[in-house]
């Protein structure tokens, strides 16, 4: 056979054989071990490189078939596991230049999209080749073969390739540009890697990086690009143009090129012929043609930032500040707004001036954070050359200005950081064209004009020139322009920075700017008001300042100077003098026919200041004792008269009414003013001491009338409008919510004034204004402010509301009369009769409903019971024919108000409401239901309902109810209404909204029993009524009437019904038997109760409940039954009758059927919380009972093996989520293919092997895991995925319950009994299992493990167990390993182990005896991954981590002492991982930097608990201290990560002594050092000084 295979190299060879054939005869050699041809692996590479240059250089014809399938060939041979072990083995293969030739240049075919052909093979085979370190020498050796590789392929994916390719093509880039970097770092000739850069390289890889950048291939919808590939191949594009464009050496040519400097330093040789570096990378990147012309300007924006950026990183240094700065001026020089006041070109659209301004931004933010721009330096060596720079800039930026850019704000906020000198010349134009003229409306944008402002405000504040500022504000507001267009001036912006601004201001430059304000409104304002529009509108800005002044100052007090206080006396008085009084004179005297707008114009500038001076008037005269009022002469002469004190000094009530008629004709802010002036006229009569009078009194009373009068027509629009809480914002549109939110945040004052129609008015507009619908979030993104919703919303959820009886009770009765409005709209009968049938529907009084309390409260004649007369009533309605229906409009309508009644504190009304709302809520669940509401509609309105009623009743006044009905009553009520209302539901039994119904039925029903019992009312005559009630209920049922129509969902009523009266009755009857206490009569009624319980949960599993899943409520009963059942009878019996023994005779049979139904069922259980929680409480029960025991089987057995099923089952869940990882993060390499094919076949054959295993998974989704599994690919899968937290929830939930149930097992069981389960648990925690990829069998073992451990265990079970414990540990270690080594790492597995590990180690502290076991657990902990990990997943990874290790250290001292070097070891990887994930990205937001705070936090924890252990951790503590200023020293923290981690070295430190200090010194690195002294000396000032400083105060 040899000498026929050694054939093959003439058939390769020859003409005659055909390409089909010599393809699978070379394939064929390759492969097989039988061909004996001579260096074969050089040979058959030959032979396919050569017929690809013949193909190419056109000496051979061949198809395009056959060309792909030679590169493929060539490609499978590079990729090969032989060709691997051939060169590990040291074999040499050679490729050959020309091929390396031939791929560069098809590639730089595909980059000029000439032909795609081939293309994945072609990038293949060159992935290979740059992959494998013995074969990409033949490109590192020759540098031009890569520069011209990296050039193509940059430009090709430059030309955004097919999607199918990008992902390969970045791989390739990538390596290609990691040998590259490495070649560049060793290059000894700088002007080679320069021209290289700039020649071939500069190009492509910044257009590149842009498009990168841009997240061309990363974003939502592409997904062709991993994120952190991205990342890095930006990097290396970063380091490859630092290391080409900006190296140590080429300084010196760019300060010859930049600074005329003349080096003759003879070193610099090489670089004599090298000249104007800046020039020549200037020239490439504004070259025209190697990119499209719609990405020109972006990319040469973005290079420009970064170009600067990378010479600052590399140049930049102390005395290089002018060279930095001569680049700046060249790099800015390549954007296109340089130009604009030289050329005449067109105006940039607003997206190309964004790129722009975010490039300035960046460059004037280098500029200010290097320190490159010394005003003084400039000033006085270099001519004032950046000075001269910024001032240009300045100008450019404000001659055209883009107020809706947010970076135009920005680089202006910058230059005047810098020097506010460079704006100073232009500050009017700046003003008007960033504040007064500037028409911003977007949030990001108002920011970053809030950002400037503040800036420029507090420069000014600083320098003591605000008068100066002022003074251009006033200019810029007095200049000619068309007000209409102006915004308003102070918006919540501008006016929350001119706030902090005046709070640092001394008393003298605020009077100061406010008399500049009085001089300008005197001279060029207010002479030339009337009949002028513009001078209205100026007036109004001004009046707005001044209000902002006034109201934010620094309020004087008795301590300030005395030339202050006068001073401030007569500005306050020439105000009201000369501005305020001549503004109202001017609206007294002018009498216009028609309402002009500078008329109302100038009405809310002069209320305005009115209330101003009014309200700093008062706040002087309260808080100065010096200040002296005029409104105080005025005080005494006041009280004599009506409607006094006056609103304002020297202005008459009767011109106060004309002034009131004119602003009542608009909804304005002088309305508004208005209002405040009469509201704070109440404050000061508040403040008088006759303030009780009648006449004050009557005062009172008519002010907060007119207040509420004045707005009540505008809150009757329902407008949606919002407003900024500021006063220059009020007009017509946002006059009704700032009306609102005055009322509402002084309804404490005015709410004792108001007669009783303005409450109901009151009341009525806080209903209509709530929201029925759940408010949405306000965005990040979004301006914060007031509407009518929110205010209204705020007051109803204040502690304040109930307080304010009179509002609340209104608000009551408005709620009251809106149900019944909607429920009147529903009623079928003449309203006379409902007012009869229903009378509380229409009374208007709560205290009219509260006198039946003491009619029905009386004690009638023998035989008559006064309080049945309304539940009888209600019977008899709900019997026949139920007056009212609504329709599914209506209901939603009532749902809305039911809202509104939930977040009233309903358990504590007054008597009165407390009966009139459980009437109306009782009336409301009885309604009958039209065919247009939902069955879910119908559900919700029920449940809200009764609800509603349980937290009515749990209330203060609950016994009220209890005073006009008896409970029974209630119940039967309640029960016969929805006995009715379900046999018209049409929603099935297993609904989950029908069993959540149910729910809250039982629970209202619980509650009212509960409450016969806590208050002993009547409990045999009660009791006895729904006992009897239930029975005719349960005989109808048992009897089987109306079985045509049957009403299951009654039966289940019935269930529940008669479950809780078992559930209520059976404790109290067996306590009170203990005690011999225990009425005949209950123990009877309890004994039926148990029986028709028993009957009709017996009739349920008769109709078919053992074919289908057992719901919760079942479950829950027949618990409640054995539990009462067990109670009755006990087992140590005398006396029983012999329908008892029928009885518990059936029963028992009833429970073992239940108890086998639960075993099959119960891990289908383990999603279901509640079903399950059932479940156990029924097992619980059932194993504490013997008697009830099959004889067959053991019942200890058959419970455990079916909670090894339900552990198994929510293993299949966790399987299911950790292959959903591996699609999603892509993993499909030729090594884990098969990994896959193995995990999915073990897991549907384990899932569809038995009919036992759990069915956790629907027939669908098996059917795509098999059709997966037939065609063993990730990418065939189409099927749903469950969420991957599920599974650990399912396990956290369920293990507390499986927990108790274990407990009892565990103490009823036997030894033997025991030993079967540590078997189980031993196989399950076996190694092979992860090796069989059986991760259902490890998670099995592991949970019921910890299960077991909170447990108590005792005597011989104890022993079993701890001496089984090292076995447990070792088995932990292999399982944790094997875990750790699949990729992805098995998160699911290692979690649970971590944990298991954390609890034995903590129990065993005195059971653990060989160290050699505590010690196992930092190897485990050694190999638990902490990095590539979501945040989620990170969070709970390392919590367990330091669980361990808080175990290990404080309950195993004895291993410490020999295991600190471990313990550090694994200390250390924690704290490292902090600080890498706790570091300052350069993308992203810090969402996730809670989970890293809570980390940082458990480091610190766990340096406290170190250095409370001084004796054994001093020794280490210098290297702990080195570990942590080596490892901070790479990455820039966040400061609260930082901060947390200090806090806890600090106390390392503490642990140093002075030797140590000195050896870290030393012994560091110096960056290092550097790091180690900014820290100590941290440590010193705060840390140190703070601990001696609490000594010196301890005993």
């Amino acid at each position: 056979m040899a000498a026929v295979y050694s054939g093959i190299s003439f058939k390769l060879k020859s003409k005659t054989t055909s390409w089909e054939d010599k393809l699978k005869l070379a394939h064929f050699a390759w492969i097989s071990h039988q061909c004996v041809l001579p260096n074969k692996e050089q040979v058959l590479l030959d032979w396919a490189r050569q017929s690809l240059i013949a193909f190419y250089k056109k000496k051979l014809e061949l198809k395009e078939d056959i060309v792909e399938r030679l590169w493929i060939y060539i490609d499978n041979i590079l990729h090969s596991k032989k060709l691997q072990d051939l060169l590990k083995n040291g074999k040499t293969i050679n490729l050959q230049i020309s091929l390396v030739k031939i791929i560069n240049e098809r590639i730089a075919e595909f980059s000029l999209l000439e032909s795609q052909r081939s293309m994945c093979a072609v990038l293949s085979c060159c992935q290979g080749i740059l992959s494998t370190p013995a074969l990409a020498v033949i490109y590192t050796a020759r540098q031009e073969l890569i520069v011209v590789l990296l050039s193509q392929l940059c430009w090709l994916a430059c030309r955004q390739p097919e999607r199918a390719m990008v992902a390969q093509l970045f791989e390739v880039i990538h390596l290609a540009l990691g040998h590259y970097l490495s070649i560049q770092q060793q290059q000894v000739n700088p002007r080679r890697a320069f021209g290289e850069m700039t020649g071939h390289l500069l190009q492509p890889c910044l257009v590149l990086r842009h498009l990168l950048s841009g997240g061309m291939w990363t974003q939502a919808g592409q997904g062709q690009l991993r994120q952190g590939l991205s990342r890095e191949i930006r990097s290396q594009i970063e380091a490859l143009l630092q290391g080409g464009a900006f190296q140590p050496e080429l300084l010196s040519s760019y300060k010859e090129e930049l600074l005329d400097q003349q080096q003759g330093d003879t070193k610099i040789g090489t670089m004599k012929n090298l000249l104007a570096p800046m020039d020549t990378l200037i020239a490439r990147l504004l070259d025209v043609g190697y990119c499209e012309p719609s990405l020109r300007s972006a990319v040469i924006a973005n290079s420009v930032a970064l170009l600067y950026k990378l010479f600052l990183d590399s140049y930049f240094k102390e005395g290089n500040q002018l060279l930095c700065f001569r680049v700046l001026s060249r790099l800015f020089g390549c954007l296109r707004i340089s130009h604009l006041q030289e050329e005449q070109i067109k105006a940039l659209a607003t997206s190309d001036w964004t790129t722009e301004l975010l490039v300035v931004e960046q460059l004037l933010n280098s500029v200010a954070s290097n320190n490159i721009y010394n005003i003084a330096a400039d000033r006085i060596r270099h001519e004032e050359a950046q000075f001269h720079f910024y001032r240009r800039l300045a100008e450019l930026l404000i001659n055209h200005s883009q107020a809706s850019v947010p970076a135009w704000f920005r680089c202006l906020k910058a230059l005047m950081s810098l020097n506010h000198l460079i704006l100073e010349p232009d500050l009017d134009d700046l003003l008007a064209s960033a504040w007064i003229d500037a028409e911003v409306t977007d949030f990001r944008t108002k920011k970053a004009q809030e950002a400037l402002l503040h800036t420029l405000f507090q420069t000014y504040v600083k320098l003591r020139q605000v008068p100066r500022l002022f003074e251009e504000i006033l200019g810029v507001i007095c200049r000619p322009a068309a007000e209409e267009l102006r915004q308003p001036v102070l918006a919540s912006g501008p006016s929350r920075v001119l706030c902090e601004c005046l709070l640092e201001l001394p008393p003298g430059q605020i009077l100061d700017t406010w008399s500049l304000l009085l001089e300008k409104f005197q001279s060029l304002v207010l002479p030339y008001l009337q009949g002028d529009v513009d001078m209205a509108l100026k007036s109004l800005s001004l009046s707005s300042l001044l209000h902002c002044i006034m109201f934010n100052m620094r309020s004087l007090d008795s301590s300030t100077p005395l030339p202050i206080i006068r001073r401030m006396q007569c500005t306050m008085e020439r105000m009201l003098r000369e501005l305020v009084r001549p503004l109202l004179d001017l609206l007294l005297d002018l009498q216009v026919p028609e309402l002009e707008l500078w008329l109302q114009k100038v009405s809310d500038s002069a209320l305005l200041l009115s209330y101003t001076w009014a309200q700093v008037d008062a706040m002087l005269s309260i808080n100065c004792s010096q200040y002296h009022s005029l409104s105080v002469a005025l005080t005494d002469v006041a009280t004599e008269i009506s409607n006094l004190p006056l609103l304002l000094p020297g202005v008459e009530t009767h011109q106060w009414k004309k002034i009131e008629k004119f602003t009542a004709q608009f909804d304005s802010l002088g309305r508004y003013c208005l209002e405040q002036l009469y509201l704070q006229k109440m404050k000061r009569t508040l403040m008088q001491t006759n303030f009780q009078s009648e006449e004050a009194l009557r005062t009172l009373r008519c002010d907060a009338a007119y207040i509420l009068d004045s707005g009540r027509e505008s809150l009757n629009q329902r407008t949606r409008a919002s407003w900024d809480a500021q006063v220059g914002t009020v007009s017509a549109l946002t006059y009704p919510v700032a009306h609102w939110h005055l009322i509402v945040s002084n309804l404490t004052i005015l709410i004792s004034y108001l007669c009783p129609d303005d409450v109901r008015s009151l009341a009525s507009v806080l209903l209509r204004t709530l929201p029925m619908s759940k408010a949405q979030e306000v965005s990040a993104d979004e301006e914060p402010s007031i509407t009518l919703e929110k205010i209204s919303n705020s007051i109803l959820h204040s502690p304040l509301f109930p307080e304010m009886q009179s509002l609340h009770s209104a608000f009551l009765m408005c709620l009251t009369e809106g149900c019944t409005s909607i429920l009147c709209s529903g009623a079928q009968c003449d309203p006379s009769l409902l007012n009869q049938q229903l009378p509380w529907l229409f009374e208007k009084d709560h205290m009219m409903v509260a006198l039946w309390e003491n009619r029905f409260a009386k004690v009638g004649p023998e035989g008559v019971e006064p309080k049945g007369e309304i539940a009888q009533n209600l019977l008899s309605l709900v019997k026949s024919d139920f007056p009212i229906q609504l329709e599914g409009e209506q209901l939603e309508s009532i749902l809305g108000l039911l809202e509104v009644i939930s977040t009233l504190q309903l358990d504590s009304l007054l008597t009165p409401y407390h009966v009139h709302y459980f009437l109306l809520l009782l009336s409301m669940a009885m309604i009958k239901l039209g065919s247009s509401c939902s069955s879910s509609l119908t559900l919700k309105f029920l449940m809200t309902c009764y609800r509603l009623l349980g937290y009515l009743q749990r209330g203060k006044s609950a016994r009220s109810v209890l005073k006009i009905m008896y409970v029974s009553d209630i119940f039967e009520i309640i029960l016969t209404s929805l006995f009715k209302a379900s046999s018209r539901l049409p929603v099935n039994m297993d609904d989950p909204s029908w069993l959540e119904f149910l729910q809250v039925i039982g629970a209202f029903l619980e509650q009212l029993m509960q409450m016969l019992i806590q208050m002993k009312l009547s409990l045999v005559l009660n009791f006895g009524k729904i006992s009897r009630f239930l029975h005719k209920l349960y005989t109808e049922a048992i009897a089987g009437k109306q079985v045509e129509n049957q009403n299951c969902r009654g039966q289940q009523l019935i269930l529940v019904s008669l479950t809780k009266l078992c559930q209520v009755l059976g404790p109290f009857v067996k306590e009170r038997k203990q005690h011999h206490e225990a009425p005949e009569a209950l123990c009877e009624l309890l004994q039926k109760a148990v029986l028709h319980t028993g009957a009709v949960l017996q009739l349920c599993w008769a109709q078919g409940a053992q074919d289908h899943h057992l719901p919760s409520i079942f479950i829950s009963s027949a618990s409640t039954l054995l539990e009462a059942d067990v109670g009755q009878h006990p087992r140590h019996r005398t006396e029983t009758s012999q329908m008892t023994d029928e009885m518990t005779c059936s029963h028992t049979t009833f429970y073992q059927s239940v108890y086998s139904q639960l075993l099959s069922e119960l891990p289908a259980f383990a999603e279901d919380s509640q079903c399950f929680q059932a479940a156990m409480r029924f097992l619980t029960l059932f194993f504490l009972t013997p008697e009830l025991h099959p004889k067959k089987d053991s019942v200890f057995t058959s419970m455990f093996h079916s909670m090894r099923k339900v552990l198994a089952g929510v293993g299949a869940v966790i399987c299911i989520s950790l292959m959903r990882e591996w699609k999603l993060r892509e993993l499909m390499s030729p090594g884990s293919a098969s990994l896959w094919d193995t995990w999915t076949e073990v897991f549907i054959s384990q899932s569809l092997s038995s009919p036992s295993s759990p069915k956790l998974i629907s027939e669908q989704r098996l059917g795509c895991w098999k059709v997966f599994w037939q065609h063993g690919t990730v990418c065939r899968l189409k099927c749903g995925w469950e969420d991957p937290t599920i599974p650990v929830q399912v396990i956290e939930d369920i293990e507390p319950h499986l927990g108790a149930l274990f407990t009892q097992m565990l103490e009823v069981g036997t030894t033997e009994d025991f030993r079967m389960v540590m078997q189980c648990i031993l196989q399950g925690l076996d190694v092979s299992n992860m090796w069989k990829a059986d991760l259902q069998a490890v998670l099995s073992a592991v949970t019921l493990t910890k299960v077991l451990l909170s447990s108590p265990l005792s005597g011989e079970k104890a022993r079993l167990f701890w001496s089984a414990c090292p076995q447990i540990v070792t088995a932990l270690t292999l399982q944790n390993r094997e875990a750790c080594q699949e990729q992805p790492v098995l998160l699911a597995v290692v979690g649970p182990i971590l944990d298991l590990l954390a609890a034995l180690l903590r129990q065993g502290e005195e059971t653990i005896s060989n160290p050699h076991h505590v010690s196992l657990a930092f190897s485990i902990l050694l190999t638990v991954p902490l990095d590539h990990l979501k945040p989620p997943e990170y969070g709970r990874i390392f919590l367990r981590v330091h669980n361990v290790l808080f175990s290990i250290l404080q309950c195993h001292p004895k291993v410490m002492l020999k295991a600190i070097p471990s313990f550090l070891n694994c200390f250390n990887r924690l704290l490292f991982s902090v600080m890498h994930e706790g570091r300052q990205k350069d993308k992203g937001g810090t969402d996730d930097l809670s989970v890293v705070l809570e980390c940082a936090r458990l480091v610190q924890r766990m340096y406290s608990h170190i250095a409370a252990r001084a004796e054994e951790f001093t020794v280490f503590s210098p290297f702990m201290v080195a570990h942590y200023v080596t490892e901070v020293q790479k990455v820039t923290l966040y400061p609260t990560v930082k901060g947390l981690l200090q806090e806890g070295i600090y106390l390392i430190l503490d642990l140093c002594i002075e030797p140590d200090v000195q050896f870290l010194r030393v012994s560091l690195q110096p960056g290092v050092r550097d790091i180690f002294k900014e820290l100590y000396n941290d440590y010193v000032k705060y840390h140190k000084a703070k601990h001696e400083g609490e000594k010196r105060y301890t005993a």
